[in-house]
Formats: structure tokens, C-alpha cells, sequence
């Protein structure tokens, strides 16, 4: 019997790793209040003038993934996000749903309509001050 050799991506991800989002914003100190507020999201860490880069990363302590927003003062790269550009977060629970949105709205994301008809079923998709969006997801990731 031939024993399998794992490949090559199965040994990679041995350990499940850790998951960055990194986005370059026109407003660092506004996108921070807004996804702490609407996303109960904590400061993880941050970064000043690394190689002309000012930075804060977003997550939940102890969580796989956090979020990076970025901003340089040599050579600013504008957001060009496009409708289908999105963060994805599954919620299940109905009412810890609704209670999200409640606090995406309060922190001054604006709620609006999906491009694509398949979040609007069971989502609520919200836009920030540079086009990013956030779709809440009603329902259990599938996967």
C-alpha cells in the first residue's frame, strides 16, 4: 500500500493562518471609530510613518482575522473599491443580526441595496466613507 505524501497545499495550511485584510483609506481616524462602533472591532495595533505609511490593524483579540487600514503621505493611494468588493459576515441569530445593522447604522455606514440580489435576500449591505462595503448576512456561512 502507497502511503499518500500530503501536498503541497495541505501542508501549508497544517496550521490554519491568520487572515489579513488590508485596505488604503482616505480618512485613518474615521474608518477606525466606524468599524470599532459598527463592528464592535478593538484597536490590535497600529503604526506610524512605517516607510511613509501610517496604520491601524482591527480585529477581535484571539480572533484568525483583523483588518488593516493604511494611509501614506508620500504616495497616497486613493480607495477604489467596486460594488463587488465586499466583507462578509455571517450572522445567524436574527436578533444579534438586527442588532448589528442597528450598530452599522449608528456608527454611519450607510445602508444600501446590494448589485448582487443574493445578499439583499437575507443581508443588509452597508457602504463607508470611501466605498468599501459590509454585507451582514442573515444566515450560516456555507461553508
Amino acid at each position: 500500500m502507497k502511503t499518500r505524501q500530503p501536498t503541497v497545499l495541505a501542508a501549508m495550511y497544517k496550521h490554519i493562518p491568520h487572515l489579513r485584510i488590508a485596505r488604503p483609506v482616505s480618512n485613518l481616524n474615521l474608518s477606525k471609530a466606524l468599524y470599532c462602533e459598527g463592528l464592535n472591532l478593538r484597536p490590535l495595533g497600529h503604526f506610524k510613518d512605517h516607510d511613509g505609511f501610517d496604520g491601524v490593524m482591527l480585529g477581535l483579540p484571539g480572533a484568525g482575522f483583523h483588518l488593516e487600514f493604511t494611509l501614506s503621505h508620500q504616495h497616497p493611494v486613493h480607495p477604489t473599491p467596486s460594488t463587488e468588493d465586499l466583507l462578509v459576515l455571517y450572522l445567524p441569530d436574527r436578533a444579534e443580526w438586527e442588532a448589528a445593522c442597528a450598530c452599522m447604522r449608528a456608527a454611519g455606514f450607510a445602508q444600501a441595496p446590494s448589485v448582487n440580489p443574493y445578499w439583499e435576500a437575507h443581508g443588509a449591505t452597508f457602504v463607508d466613507h470611501d466605498g468599501y462595503r459590509t454585507v451582514l448576512q442573515n444566515a450560516a456561512s456555507p461553508v
